[in-house]
């Protein structure tokens, strides 16, 4: 079963309530700077390449920073959030379900959190069993990679029971959650993932010091 067009669609809803101006989890980011990345991720090649190619991440945050500030008013902004909703060009391959669901399932999930989370009042959605399951499948695909940068061992828990070891130390650190918690705590939302720690203290302690998610 695929959930990126469920999530694609929270994500449009949770930026058309939010506004234009409302701030983000993404560094100097607000939301239209987040709806003209989502936009220009599935149509600019080179704004696509600017987030795997070192030399091209000057040219897609410039991108960014022009479509943003052509989308400022409300209008504007509904309708590029229209746009994205719409989703990719027909001939782009995120067309296919299962492209799909791999670039974006977990991209939208941590994007909605990135706007939500960053107010003051704010609560953790209930997820659907199934969804949560998928979002825990993504994580473990990308949780090597994502804490790369940890000079320990990670072992993610979810509370429905599976475990992953995401990297091997001798001194390792277990990161206990559901699904989505752990997903936005590997993609580096660290301060604001509903999580908890099972560790030697020095052990999470280097660990709340790491890099995580870049």
């Amino acid at each position: 079963m695929h959930f990126s067009h469920l999530s694609r669609e929270v994500l449009a809803e949770t930026l058309l309530a939010a506004g234009p101006d409302a701030p983000t989890l993404c560094e100097g980011w607000a939301t239209r700077h987040l709806a003209a990345h989502l936009y220009l991720r599935e149509r600019s090649a080179r704004v696509g390449l600017g987030l795997v190619v070192p030399a091209w991440h000057g040219a897609s945050d410039r991108a960014t920073e022009r479509l943003a500030a052509r989308n400022a008013t409300p209008e504007r902004f509904a309708e590029i959030v229209a746009a994205f909703r719409a989703g990719p060009p027909a001939l782009s391959p995120l067309r296919l379900a299962a492209v799909d669901e791999a670039a974006n399932l977990a991209e939208f999930f941590v994007h909605t959190e990135d706007v939500r989370r960053a107010t003051d009042r704010w609560a953790p959605r209930a997820l659907d069993t199934a969804y949560a399951d998928a979002l825990w499948d993504e994580l473990i695909k990308r949780a090597a990679l994502l804490y790369r940068g940890v000079d320990l061992g990670v072992v993610l828990v979810s509370t429905a029971g599976p475990r992953h070891v995401a990297r091997r130390a001798a001194v390792s650190v277990a990161i206990v959650g559901d699904p989505g918690e752990l997903l936005l705590h590997a993609s580096g939302r660290t301060a604001q993932a509903l999580v908890t720690f099972e560790g030697q203290p020095d052990a999470v302690a280097l660990l709340a010091s790491s890099e995580v998610g870049h």
